[in-house]
């Protein structure tokens, strides 16, 4: 053997990424008065992302602390070891081009020239594949479809992922990565999720016509296992929104005891919408055509096949094809990453009173705890703040809290340093982006300040986002607001706790209190008063008309 030559062994991927980088016009249950289950849409990011006239505006290329949302999941996939087929030496091209990919995002049709320009801009590494569907923003296409629909590109386990979840650095994506490789093989597990803890919003900051915020799930899970059980879907609250059912069959299987109940429930938890799966679930949503939304109906009926045993039989073929692969599992039974088990006997289980109850135990349960389940992350408040920014007050929120981990400092180099003036105050708790141009006698306090923008005179400016190309002229006083590209505030205008649509002018001296501006609403009053003026033209017309036909008349009568 030659020890000078080096062999070119081809490494086989482990895992491809799935970005879904949508509208952000997510929905959600939330109760009315009425206590009716209703499907409300007011918790998106509407009015950032409306178009700007013909330009769209991508959620995804939304800013974060003047960096993308979307760069920071790339990171995270990146951090994590997500590559591409390769030899020692060099890049393979496969004849399947897709095999070469580590990231296949997608995105709307009309969001594809610039999401596709800004990830193949060389900030990144990873080999990406943008692909598009049609929809509106008016519509609101699920992720389960969007699997079946681009399957084919994806031919080996994945890691579904969204464009707004943003990690700290204490929760990796390797984390979640080696618990499924261990139970994946150990087990049998299918796929594993992340919940992070909920971040409790300040009262005194939100702002009730930026919409709501979204409603807290309950979750069960096994301690012990680590073992996501059950997810409250919609259905559930419809039917019993005071109390939360569980089956025996999860109870019995997961040995709930008066002593010492494995089973936990809690709703302070959210879900970050990562998920790491086997290939197999693939074949399985073909098989659940009707499944539109992975979240809110796939993930919770997934669940329930680990502990009913006519789904397992039903379903399990197709999860866990019979494969000539030998198990690792005696291997893996020393291992750190793998959740130790505690055996529970079930004779301390809880056993009903109920009279009516011929059994404690559901007949679909099983005996086998680990095949087919649900791993589950939890990541807790105390190892760091993560947040999915899916809604106007997360955006800020965010914003805010990475601003306490920056300090301000004037830019080195002598251009930028000349567009900032030396009387301008500025705290060190604010983010300035590059080439933006501020005025003398201007304020600006805890607020992120995007690329390309205008600072007038004497200006104050306390605890907002500017997203790029924003112009705030003398003397205007913008407080708790978020604005999106090419907004344009006037002369001595006032905004508090606003939020506007790229290209929305606020005329000079207006004043504006917790409100969504919308391009829509400020057109509107042009195009009425246009429509008054033809009203008017068309009174004159008829007026002019009716004297002719008098005058017509008088003539006719002296005849």
């Amino acid at each position: 053997m030659d020890l000078g030559v080096a062999t070119s062994g081809r490494l086989t991927r482990e895992f491809s990424a799935v970005v879904i980088a949508g509208f952000g016009n997510e929905y959600c249950y939330v109760y009315s008065p009425s206590l009716a289950l209703d499907l409300i849409s007011d918790n998106r990011l509407v009015p950032l992302t409306r178009n700007n006239g013909s330009e769209p505006c991508p959620k995804a290329l939304i800013p974060v602390a003047n960096k993308p949302m979307i760069d920071y999941v790339l990171s995270w996939i990146e951090q994590a070891g997500v590559k591409g087929s390769c030899t020692s030496s060099r890049l393979i091209l496969p004849s399947n081009t897709s095999s070469l990919l580590d990231v296949l995002l997608i995105c709307p049709s009309i969001h594809r020239p610039m999401i596709s320009h800004h990830v193949h801009s060389g900030l990144s590494t990873l080999h990406i594949d943008v692909q598009t569907y049609d929809e509106s923003p008016e519509s609101n296409t699920g992720t389960c479809t969007l699997l079946r629909h681009f399957a084919s590109r994806i031919s080996e386990d994945f890691i579904l992922l969204p464009c707004d979840f943003i990690p700290p650095p204490s929760l990796s994506l390797s984390t979640i990565l080696n618990k499924n490789r261990t139970e994946s093989l150990s087990d049998g597990s299918v796929a594993t999720v992340c919940w992070f803890a909920a971040p409790q919003p300040d009262k005194n900051s939100l702002v009730e016509d930026w919409g709501s915020i979204p409603p807290s799930v309950p979750i069960v899970w096994d301690d012990a296992t680590e073992t996501l059980l059950q997810v409250d879907t919609a259905d559930d609250l419809d039917q019993n929104s005071e109390e939360l059912e569980l089956r025996m069959s999860l109870l019995s299987q997961y040995g709930y005891s008066l002593t010492y109940p494995r089973t936990k429930l809690s709703n302070r938890y959210q879900d970050s919408h990562v998920y790491v799966c086997r290939r197999s679930i693939l074949d399985l949503l073909h098989e659940k055509k009707h499944f539109d939304s992975f979240r809110e109906e796939f993930i919770p009926w997934l669940c329930k096949i680990q502990y009913q045993r006519t789904k397992r039989e039903k379903y399990g073929h197709i999860l866990n094809p019979i494969t000539n692969v030998i198990t690792q599992d005696v291997a893996l039974k020393h291992s750190t990453l793998r959740a130790q088990k505690k055996v529970y006997s079930k004779s301390v289980l809880y056993q009903s009173n109920d009279a009516d109850a011929s059994s404690p135990f559901d007949p679909e349960s099983t005996t086998d705890s680990s095949s087919l389940r649900v791993g589950l992350v939890l990541h807790p408040a105390t190892a760091g703040f993560a947040t999915r920014v899916n809604n106007i007050h997360s955006l800020l929120d965010i914003n805010r809290r990475l601003l306490a981990e920056t300090t301000y400092s004037l830019p080195t180099d002598s251009q930028s340093r000349s567009l900032i003036d030396p009387k301008a105050q500025i705290s060190s708790d604010t983010m300035i982006g590059a080439f933006t141009q501020i005025s003398e006698r201007t304020t600006i306090k805890k607020s992120v300040i995007g690329k390309h923008c205008v600072i007038g005179k004497m200006a104050r400016i306390t605890g907002c986002v500017l997203l790029d190309h924003c112009v705030i002229e003398d003397g205007a006083k913008v407080d708790g607001c978020i604005l999106g590209k090419n907004t344009k505030v006037g002369a001595k205008a006032e905004l508090s706790r606003c939020v506007s649509q790229a290209g929305y002018e606020v005329g000079s001296g207006e004043s504006f209190k917790n409100e969504k501006l919308d391009v829509s609403d400020w057109t509107a009053g042009g195009d009425d008063s246009e429509e008054d003026e033809e009203d008017d033209d068309d009174d004159g017309d008829e007026d002019e008309e009716e004297s002719d036909d008098d005058d017509e008349g008088a003539a006719e009568d002296s005849d």
